[in-house]
């Protein structure tokens, strides 16, 4: 029996975001990345005897959007305590954390895999600071710390045990990247610290209810790395199992170059952490005209904007998933919808060529040189017949990225691609073609329907472009069938 039959695989992820606010949790140091080590940072930061920290009302704000979207209760009185451990990088010797009470308790984050769509659920969200960074390469034998990092505020988005597979792990967050930068709270930027996940990762028999012993694998800094990084564990726990070696409960770090764990230390309890409530932040109140204000100020979510894409529109699931997965993508396929209604075919266009010259340059769709207007315009003269999808996307469309002020009809012009949408000329060229062709044009007549594309691709060579796809086609099949 294969070792994924005989034992369930139990994850619950915790997912850390850095809140894009422009100063830290607690004082008015910067939180921007980057910079010089240790220049964004003050006596505050460093946690100079005397100092008191304050708290950051939008950080307060960020976490309670993060917690309506994914359907949280959110808490009407808060605070924060201390939870005390000795790194290097955390300059006050504790981190100010949320412990028993947090902001947003339970809801959940739908995922989809293998077709098949459920809600995740979530533990609770908390706010909290960020730890500075221990840097380890930089001088050999000894250990920099840049404290830039130390104070940045945080949300952590707690699940419940109720992930049962690393490809469902991959989608949760995947699916929390998406939710945060649609709220505008975090860039999701897993390979700049902006976003990290651990992962605890448990295995016991089929059918079993009782959660086995846990192991926590520490900052996963790309969604691929999770992914990768729970697969290992799952495999090197259940061939422990085998063996009949206990499985000990620690914290553990990936090696992304060999795809493999490694032990950090043993895993510390809540009470390890000496948590108490910090006495010099005093309890913060939710109102319920505050939290109504927040309600009212949110964003569309990627669900909804999907749904009415697919009711507005007419939009396959499919499509209306990719298009509402970023912000920018949905104000700039709206933008285009300003000016055509051509729903689907402005929807193949970001899904296809501007889709690819995004992938090609690792941008964004607010980095591509045409404006929804320019857009809208290509889409238009390939639904009048002026031109083929063909010569639109890999001929006009290289030359208006070159010149992006350019209009599209007149470059089109210009660059001799309009199609000749007359019967006569079109049907002089597919004479042409079927009387250069007398062997295909029998083999057709036999039945091999397919030859219809041979016959199209040569009209298209000799017209250059010019001839309607939708007119030869028609002219074709009637010429064929009259021989």
């Amino acid at each position: 029996m294969e070792l994924q039959q005989k034992y369930e695989l139990v994850i619950g992820l915790e997912v850390h975001a850095q809140l894009s606010t422009q100063t830290k949790l607690f004082c008015g140091d910067s939180a921007s990345f980057g910079g010089d080590p240790n220049t964004h940072i003050s006596p505050i930061t460093l946690a100079y005897p005397g100092t008191l920290p304050r708290l950051n009302k939008l950080a307060v704000d960020y976490a309670i959007r993060m917690g309506l979207a994914c359907n949280s209760t959110i808490s009407s009185v808060n605070w924060f305590a201390r939870k005390h451990y000795f790194y290097p990088d955390l300059p006050k010797g504790y981190q100010t954390s949320q412990h028993i009470n947090n902001i947003c308790q339970g809801g959940g984050i739908r995922i989809l895999v293998g077709g098949h769509e459920r809600i995740v659920q979530l533990h609770h969200i908390h706010l909290e600071e960020d730890a500075g960074k221990s840097i380890h390469d930089a001088h050999p034998g000894k250990t920099a710390i840049d404290h830039n990092r130390a104070g940045v505020p945080l949300i952590e988005i707690v699940s419940e045990p109720d992930l049962f597979s690393a490809e469902e792990a991959y989608a949760y967050v995947t699916e929390i990247r998406k939710l945060v930068r649609f709220l505008g709270i975090c860039d999701g930027n897993m390979e700049e610290g902006s976003m990290r996940c651990d992962a605890n990762i448990s295995i016991r028999p089929r059918g079993d209810k009782k959660l086995g012993t846990r192991v926590e694998v520490k900052n996963l800094n790309s969604i691929r790395n999770v992914k990768r990084a729970i697969e290992h564990e799952a495999h090197r726990m259940m061939e422990m199992a085998e063996r009949g070696e206990p499985i000990i409960q620690q914290t553990r770090s990936f090696d992304a170059d060999h795809g493999t764990t490694f032990a950090l230390r043993s895993k510390e309890e809540a009470n390890d952490y000496r948590y108490f409530p910090d006495p010099d932040l005093p309890p913060f109140v939710v109102t319920p005209e505050k939290l109504e204000g927040i309600r009212l100020a949110m964003p569309e979510l990627p669900d909804a904007v999907q749904l009415r894409y697919m009711q507005q529109y007419q939009l396959p699931a499919y499509d209306a998933r990719l298009l509402s997965e970023e912000k920018d993508s949905v104000l700039y396929f709206e933008t285009v919808l300003c000016h055509t209604k051509e729903y689907k075919s402005v929807a193949n266009w970001l899904l296809g060529p501007v889709k690819a010259w995004m992938n090609e340059h690792n941008a964004g769709i607010d980095s591509f040189p045409l404006r929804p207007a320019q857009l809208a315009g290509l889409v238009n003269l390939v639904s009048s017949g002026n031109i083929s999808f063909s010569s639109a996307s890999s001929r006009l469309l290289p030359r208006l990225l070159e010149t992006p002020d350019a209009d599209p009809a007149l470059l089109a012009a210009n660059l001799n691609l309009l199609q000749n949408a007359g019967s006569g000329e079109i049907e002089q060229w597919v004479a042409e073609v079927l009387g250069r062709m007398p062997d295909k044009v029998a083999e057709y007549k036999k039945g091999k329907k397919g030859l219809i594309g041979l016959f199209m691709g040569e009209v298209k060579k000799i017209s250059k472009g010019k001839a309607d796809p939708k007119m030869t086609t028609t002219l074709l099949e009637q010429k064929l069938n009259e021989l």
